[in-house]
């Protein structure tokens, strides 16, 4: 049998319903389908998920595909479309990432200082203490919550995050005035 009339035949057969017939297709084309997308997109993994998307979108639209039509002309075409909706979404992306950069605060100097110093001081504490410290003074958790997240005694808690918080403050050199 020619290949072209292979397609045909596989063609019929899917659109009958044919979940196997259709795989063969995929088989048939997926290469050429990917080959296209790559040379589209420049970015082999990018080709690779829009083929998926292809072959996902092709099954269902499968019955709209006339008769003696190429196959791989048909798949090539919805690949393409894929293509031009990823540029599109990346597109608008970018413009919504510009965008949130150029109405961002720069951070103060020192700031970034700070955070290393602060990150430091973080390794410094015990275990459960350092996650207690993380989840009530930056996560905003209760102490209540945070003794269910972490399976330990609210009074534990309590005492991890007071320790902590101490502990962070001597190794940042703040002092804690209470009046």
């Amino acid at each position: 049998m020619k290949l072209e009339g292979l397609d045909v035949s596989l063609v019929a057969a899917a659109q009958a319903g044919s979940t196997e017939a259709f795989s063969r297709l995929v088989e048939r084309h997926q290469q050429a389908v990917r080959a296209f997308l790559r040379r589209a997109c420049g970015d082999w993994a990018l080709a690779d998920d829009l083929a998926q998307e292809t072959f996902l979108a092709a099954w269902p639209r499968i019955g709209r595909l006339k008769a003696g039509a190429s196959v791989r002309a048909w798949l090539c075409g919805i690949a393409y479309r894929k293509h031009l909706t990823s540029r599109r979404s990346a597109a608008r992306s970018r413009t919504r990432d510009a965008a949130y950069e150029a109405e961002r605060t720069p951070p103060a100097a020192g700031a970034l200082e700070d955070r290393l110093a602060l990150e430091a001081a973080m390794a410094e504490l015990p275990a459960d203490q350092r996650a207690c410290v993380a989840l009530c003074l930056a996560a905003d958790f209760s102490h209540a919550e945070a003794a269910e997240a972490l399976d330990l005694p609210l009074g534990t808690v309590k005492s991890h995050v007071a320790r902590g918080r101490a502990r962070l403050l001597v190794a940042l050199g703040v002092h804690d005035d209470p009046a």
